[in-house]
């Protein structure tokens, strides 16, 4: 069995990060504060894989800080990795005390 992570085809991640830096900047910030630095000023996705995302932070300073987030399971699909943001960020809005916003 191996225990490398799953690795998803580079249009798909690249894919990804571009949806989650263009249209969810937001939830990149709110993931950063809630697993990374409460005081997170700035934040984006750099990677996805099947076990994870990974993102970089920056908090009040120039330097970027590196943040994994695994996932609630390992994937392997391209439709679980939306599933599995999800999860990470109804879990970020727990632990800062935020109410999420409802899915589609």
């Amino acid at each position: 069995m191996s225990t490398e992570p799953y690795a998803f085809d580079p249009a798909i991640v690249a894919g990804v990060l571009h949806h989650m830096n263009d249209d969810h900047a937001d939830d990149n910030l709110l993931f950063a504060r809630a697993f990374g630095d409460p005081g997170a000023t700035s934040a984006r996705m750099v990677g996805v894989d099947g076990s994870g995302g990974d993102w970089v932070y920056s908090a009040g300073d120039a330097l970027e800080r590196p943040l994994r987030i695994e996932w609630p399971a390992p994937i392997t699909e391209r439709p679980e990795i939306r599933r599995a943001i999800v999860a990470v960020y109804d879990r970020a809005c727990a632990v800062l005390g935020v109410e999420p916003r409802p899915h589609e």
